[in-house]
């Protein structure tokens, strides 16, 4: 799976979480998108599992991308996660995944505000690439 975080505010700190620690912190020096790349196990249901997947209830399944202080700054002002919601990714792209395909979500990295987007964030768009 891909995460793409487009437009994040320049100069802060983002991470994909495993378990309770950042992972692969990058910042964005103008604006331009950080990519997050990690394993997800994909079985009929559609069931979602892996070490970056978090879960509530029986069926929402998600991944934290974690925001300023929560991703290693200990110096910035905002201590946030993004919350990406993957269990009601479109049917037809799951198919495509378990077939071998890269899921990827487009998720905008700047709320209206112009802080770093925090909270369940909807992906902007979600599509399926060959894996590398």
């Amino acid at each position: 799976m891909r995460i793409v975080v487009t437009g994040p505010v320049p100069g802060v700190l983002h991470s994909l979480q495993e378990d309770d620690a950042p992972l692969d912190a990058k910042r964005s020096a103008s604006g331009e998108p950080l990519t997050f790349d990690f394993i997800v196990s994909i079985a009929p249901g559609p069931k979602f599992s892996g070490k970056h997947v978090r879960r509530e209830g029986p069926v929402r399944r998600f991944v934290y991308v974690r925001v300023g202080a929560s991703a290693g700054d200990c110096f910035s002002p905002w201590n946030r996660r993004m919350k990406i919601d993957i269990h009601d990714i479109p049917p037809d792209l799951i198919a495509q995944a378990m077939a071998g395909a890269r899921l990827v979500a487009t998720v905008s990295g700047t709320g209206k505000d112009g802080s770093p987007a925090c909270a369940t964030i909807r992906p902007v768009h979600w599509r399926t690439e060959p894996a590398a």
